[in-house]
């Protein structure tokens, strides 16, 4: 457990739970949004997704990135369904899986995109400029 987050901290495992599921909330969402701007492997996925996991201030170290036996069966199911369509190419000496979105997959995230920009975008935007200010004020 986390020194400011454990049972006597400022959150306790409630605190805790209610990140995890923030974090964790955007999966699926983010790893087809990732593979619709390009060709790309399931380790590339993870080291990726390892930086948005890794965000400042967030110095628990049970909220970890998705590894292996989470990314992969998002994969597939992923694939199960059509949005995206994998390949076996050589990577050097490996044979390495690509996944590429497939015209299912990208109706599905611009189905999204519609949705955060007609729907969500005002209270999504509220929401962040409440919980990030300091970042906007240094974007400018």
């Amino acid at each position: 457990m986390c020194a400011e987050n454990g049972p006597h901290g400022k959150g306790g495992q409630f605190d805790e739970k209610i990140i995890k599921s923030f974090m964790r909330g955007f999966g699926k969402t983010m790893i087809l949004w990732m593979i619709s701007r390009e060709k790309i492997h399931g380790y590339e996925i993870m080291r990726r997704l390892e930086k948005f996991y890794s965000i400042k201030g967030m110095h628990c170290q049970e909220i970890k990135p998705p590894g292996p036996s989470v990314i992969y069966p998002v994969l597939h199911d992923l694939e199960k369904k059509g949005l995206i369509r994998g390949s076996w190419e050589m990577h050097g000496e490996k044979r390495v899986k690509y996944y590429e979105i497939t015209p299912l997959g990208n109706e599905t995230i611009e189905r999204i995109r519609d949705i955060m920009k007609n729907h969500i975008s005002r209270i999504w935007e509220d929401f962040w400029n409440d919980m990030f200010p300091c970042e906007r004020e240094e974007e400018e």
